[in-house]
């Protein structure tokens, strides 16, 4: 039975109200909150996916994916906003399985959670190595291929010859510079973190004004009639394509749960943690 014993609320909250040198300081506001998500959200997946799941799976009607995406996220949103409001502790979904499943279950959840953060961050930090080489290349300057990825990966050069690669060193330089901010303390994260996202909804935002010009009706299946040459068809693989699309897409939006893990950093977690979530 005390696999499945539970953590008091009331002892949990206790932990969380604990002052000293070692303990997390509560400094983030509902703005440090929503930055931190909308940091979260906007990454690959926001970019990749969405292609996918309109190439692959919904076609045009992507546009109805990515509102049922949304709403089902938003659910998920308040679930999260509901425990990081009554359980404000850095935990997240640990704390929440400890103090109502039981030990046993928070165990799992935990084992998860470091695996989900540790292989995110992997690809992450191996996908922003690609963006810096290629854009080296593009400034003329040639990054040696056997320090662009992992060891026991071959890269194919341009002649037809493989190189093994030793280090991925831009992935590792950048995992240990975020490292780096984060021994810092949360406020300097959290500053970081929000010109970052500031840059990154300016793109977005770039992206839009500057491609609305080119939006051709017909390629949504709007304004045409279905079957003509250049007239697309607007929902190709039928509902149940613009459902499995929503699926994909759905893993745009994760990002949100990360706001839950700051509950214990934020001034007024119960006010601030609802706003965080729900607004990213």
């Amino acid at each position: 039975m005390s696999l499945f014993a539970t953590k008091s609320i009331d002892l949990i909250i206790a932990e969380a109200r604990e002052t000293g040198e070692h303990t997390l300081k509560k400094t983030l506001s509902s703005v440090d909150l929503i930055m931190l998500g909308i940091g979260a959200i906007i990454g690959t997946g926001i970019f990749v996916l969405t292609g996918q799941a309109a190439g692959k799976h919904a076609g045009p009607a992507v546009i109805i994916s990515m509102v049922l995406a949304g709403v089902v996220s938003a659910f998920a949103a308040f679930c999260y906003s509901e425990f990081a409001a009554s359980v404000p502790i850095s935990g997240s979904a640990y704390a929440y399985g400890y103090g109502t499943l039981g030990e046993f279950v928070a165990w799992i959840i935990g084992w998860d959670l470091i695996l989900e953060y540790a292989f995110g961050a992997a690809t992450v930090a191996v996908g922003w190595s690609g963006y810096v080489v290629s854009f080296l290349k593009d400034l003329g300057i040639n990054f040696p291929p056997q320090l662009s990825v992992g060891p026991w990966n071959t890269v194919k050069l341009a002649d037809g010859s493989e190189v093994t690669g030793i280090v991925n060193l831009p992935a590792l330089l950048i995992s240990l510079g975020v490292t780096w901010l984060l021994i810092r303390g949360i406020k300097e994260s959290a500053s970081f973190n929000t010109v970052i996202v500031m840059i990154k909804v300016l793109v977005v935002l770039l992206f839009i004004v500057a491609g609305i010009g080119y939006v051709n009706k017909s390629n949504i299946g709007l304004g045409c009639e279905p079957g003509i040459a250049g007239c697309a068809e607007f929902m190709p693989f039928g509902f149940g394509g613009v459902v499995t699309g929503a699926a994909v897409i759905f893993f745009a939006y994760i990002g949100f749960d990360a706001v839950s893990t700051a509950a214990q950093e934020a001034k007024n977690p119960t006010r601030d943690m609802p706003i965080g979530i729900l607004g990213s």
